[in-house]
Formats: C-alpha cells, structure tokens, sequence
C-alpha cells in the first residue's frame, strides 16, 4: 500500500470540531498548526504534538493545507486578509465552517483566490475526533486532489457536491435540516411522552429496531432523557444553521414552515440559557 504523503495542516479555529480535526491530522503523521482567537483554549493540544501558533500568519505560513473551522461566515471574513496575505501560491484553503451558499460567496469575493475549496463536514465531536467525518466538497478537482492526504486524515468518505463553490455549503444546509429535524422532533416526542406520564425510555424502545427509528434519534433521545448534554455539537450552532436554512429556503421560493416551528423550539432553549450545551437540550424548550 503507498504511503500516505505527509503535508504542513494549518487549522484555524479549535472549538469542538477543530480541534478534534486537528488531532486526526495529528495522528495520521501530518504536521499540524493551529489557531484560536482564544488562545487559551488551543492549548491543550501542545500535548498531541500540535503546534499552538500566535497568529494567523504563523499558522498557515508555509502550511499545504489550511482549513478554517469557524463559528459563522463573519468569523471567516475576519481572518480572510490575513490568511490570503500568508498562504502559499500551491496551498489549498479548505474551508469547512457552516456558512451556506450566500456567506461562501462573501467568503470567495473577500478572498480573491483561486486556492479555494467549499468543503463543509457532516458529524460532531466524535467523528472529528476519530477522524470520520464526511466531507461534502465543490470547487476545482485539482484542489480536491492536492487536498487528498488531509481529507483522507479527517473524513471517512468525501461527497462530490460539484464544481462550483456554494455547491458543498448548498447540500450541507439540507443536510442540516434533516438533523435538526429529526433533533427537534425527538424532543418532542420525549416531552409528550413524559407529559403524559409515560417512561420516556419506551417511545424509544417502541420505534427501535423499526423503519421508524434511526440510530440518531435513539442517539439524541436518550441524551434528553438522561439530561446528557455535554456538547458534541452546541445548540447555539443549529440555532445559526436553521437561519441559514431558512434563509435559503426563502431564497428559492420554498415553504418554510418546518424550520419555522424547529427554530423557535432552539432559540427558546438559547434564551433559556442552553446555548453551550448540546443540541439535544432543546428538549428544555418543551
């Protein structure tokens, strides 16, 4: 089997999903830099051989791949100079925050590189950490290509959108109305279930094991049951993704009737103080 080639992985930003992006670089022999606005909260992956640097600059500096895992499209905007001004002529930019099809064309114009690939990741902390995450990824083949070794150390399989950029950030926000989907109607069928006086723990085992069930929503409802909310993806970032959902709805002349009702559930639960817990603490919205 050939050897996998080992490149020079800038990430930037190291939240959930950053850093354990970064780790999966780490681990699959790449050599890995990160970045933080927050410093303090990068520095723990100093112990895992990863480089901590103290700017953008530093980080994606003579770095092949450089992958940004922010918050929003503004977080992105706001190290766009910088990062354009350091990257290297042959690097590939593999920009992987959840900012749909609108906030990557922002992303594109600030940018004015050809090195550019949208190329967002379907999964939470765990496959992050692991190493199993999906890519979903448009833009040009060749970047695709160079990217290759990195992916390769992050995802488990990579989903071709197309060629454009706005493709991958299109097809991530249906995704992530099915996820939120399924996230706020487990949360319902929890509380009713419990309103009604029932063991919540049998509206899962009535559905497990049918057409009906999903490992997700076995996932997620024995979190809510259980008050598990230790966040694998934070409730305040579905709450930004259905805003983009609708958003791009509205765009395309379609109803948005369902991520109405999904939304005010999360943004309830936001207001309530959930915000950094994990998405399935919208169940607390009911």
């Amino acid at each position: 089997m050939a050897e996998t080639k080992q490149q020079v992985v800038a990430v930037l930003g190291t939240g959930t999903m950053g850093a354990g992006m970064a780790r999966s670089a780490a681990r699959a022999g790449h050599d890995v830099r990160v970045w933080n606005r927050t410093r303090s909260r990068a520095e723990s992956l100093s112990s895992d051989g990863i480089d901590v640097a103290g700017s953008v600059a530093d980080a994606v500096r003579g770095a092949d791949v450089v992958v940004t895992m922010l918050f929003d499209t503004d977080a992105v905007l706001a190290v766009t100079d910088e990062l354009v001004g350091a990257i290297e002529d042959d690097a590939v930019w593999v920009q992987s925050s959840t900012v749909g099809p609108d906030g990557m064309a922002r992303i594109a114009d600030a940018a004015s590189t050809d090195r550019l690939l949208d190329a967002p990741m379907l999964g939470t902390k765990q496959p992050a950490e692991q190493g199993s995450l999906v890519a979903l990824v448009s833009g040009p083949h060749a970047l695709v290509t160079a990217a290759t070794p990195t992916l390769d150390a992050l995802t488990s399989k990579v989903v071709r959108a197309g060629d454009a950029l706005g493709q991958a950030s299109g097809l991530k926000l249906a995704c992530n109305a099915w996820i939120a989907s399924i996230t706020a109607a487990a949360a319902q069928s929890v509380a009713l279930a419990e309103g009604l006086g029932l063991d919540a723990r049998t509206f899962l085992e009535a559905l497990d094991g049918g057409a009906s069930s999903a490992p997700y929503l076995q996932m997620k409802g024995k979190a809510m049951i259980e008050g598990a909310y230790e966040p694998s993806f934070a409730l305040d970032g579905m709450l930004k993704d259905t805003g983009l959902i609708r958003d791009a709805l509205a765009k395309v002349g379609l109803r948005t009737d369902v991520i109405d009702g999904q939304r005010a559930v999360f943004e309830q639960a936001s207001k309530d103080g959930h915000g950094d817990q994990d998405m399935a603490a919208v169940r607390l919205a009911f």
